[in-house]
């Protein structure tokens, strides 16, 4: 295991976040701003948050330093808005009502740091009928009308894992309000508190989508439209070996270019703007692919215009050549994963560190930010 240190290059060095542990989006949007080269120091419970892996393994804690406090012991507040009067941001994912309860909320740290930008991630947000409800991705996506887009129209909606909603509708967009603010606390000298609800960023997610239906160009129902799964030209095909090819050939150069390659369906080269004919021209696609396997497909489009691509698994995509040599997928501490993204030209990003084991760097935090009370809560535990 690599040793916890400060951060190092990044467009975020020099900000300090406090993360409050809990599991999904909010782990997952403290790594990205780490990743970028934030100072995150996670400050974990006392025997670790529900559904948690093996700390050893969990790189959303990556470039992350660990302090262990409990909340309900009547010091632990004070740890934390020690580490919140030293900070930029800090993040939770409690209940709403929960962290002011625990004292530490909006207002307390605020009194002690009024720049801070305080980012709360919940699924039902801070206000609603559903605000106290318990719940998870896959139930915040299914009110926002996005979970039903997805899937066959004679199948249950299929699941997109939790990434649809607790990552894409939910870390992602508390990043962008904690920076966006940031900037503006800056600025003015004002911090505020940042509202990342799952419901409305996966809703905001689906913009495109709802103008398309208002202008009659989106069908609302499972797979009826361009981009899907409706369309021939726009989704997944078996092939013989049991693998599975991409489709994205929606341009007309691209789809004119798709069908010499699959070779056989010339003679439904006009079913492209006829979706009466999408059927048949679906099943002769379907009945190509199945002619060879997944490696054969793959060599008759590369070097290609056609927009296609093998399906990879987790473990097949590090080693594809494209995302090798973009070094997409690193190794650190003998784990095989994501490198940080975006890239930056004059700020490179990189895996400092192995993900933080709980607790581990106490004695660091407490020297780097200053922050001597946070030793004596340690020893009070040993």
């Amino acid at each position: 295991m690599t040793a916890a240190g400060t951060p190092g290059h990044g467009p975020l060095s020099g900000v300090r976040v406090v993360e409050l542990a809990g599991i999904g989006p909010g782990p997952f949007a403290a790594m990205l701003l780490a990743d970028l080269g934030a100072d995150v120091v996670r400050v974990d419970r006392p025997g670790g948050p529900g559904l948690a892996i093996d700390p050893a393994y969990d790189v959303t804690n990556r470039n992350k330093r660990s302090v262990l406090v409990d909340l309900k012991d009547p010091d632990g507040p004070d740890r934390v808005l020690d580490l919140a009067a030293r900070a930029d941001i800090l993040i939770e994912g409690y209940r709403p009502g929960v962290a002011e309860r625990l004292g530490v909320g909006p207002e307390d740290c605020h009194a002690r740091n009024p720049a801070l930008v305080y980012g709360r991630m919940t699924g039902w947000g801070q206000q609603g009928p559903l605000a106290l409800r318990a719940g998870h991705d896959i139930a915040y996506i299914a009110l926002t009308g996005t979970l039903g887009m997805i899937g066959r129209p004679d199948e249950p909606p299929a699941v997109p894992a939790n990434l649809l909603g607790d990552y894409a509708g939910g870390s992602l967009y508390l990043v962008v309000g904690v920076l966006a603010a940031l900037h503006h606390a800056r600025a003015g000298g004002a911090g505020q508190v940042v509202d990342a609800a799952i419901v409305d960023g996966t809703s905001h997610l689906a913009a495109m989508i709802h103008g398309m239906v208002a202008a009659g160009g989106w069908q609302d129902r499972r797979a009826a439209n361009l981009l899907d799964g409706g369309c021939p030209y726009y989704g997944t095909y078996e092939t013989a070996d049991g693998g599975h090819m991409a489709v994205g050939a929606l341009e007309p150069q691209f789809y004119a270019e798709f069908l010499r390659l699959l070779g056989d369906v010339d003679d439904l080269a006009d079913a492209r703007k006829d979706w009466t004919r999408w059927g048949e021209l679906r099943e002769r696609v379907a009945a190509r692919f199945k002619a060879r396997t997944r490696e054969e497909w793959t060599a008759v489009f590369d070097g290609s215009d056609a927009c296609v691509a093998p399906v990879l698994t987790l473990s097949e995509a590090p080693h594809h050549p494209h995302l090798a040599a973009r070094g997409t997928f690193t190794d650190h501490g003998g784990i095989t994963q994501p490198a940080p993204a975006p890239r930056f030209s004059a700020t490179p990003t990189t895996v400092r560190t192995a993900p933080a084991r709980p607790g581990a760097d106490t004695a660091e935090v407490a020297r780097d930010w200053a922050v001597p009370a946070l030793l004596d809560d340690d020893k009070d535990r040993t």
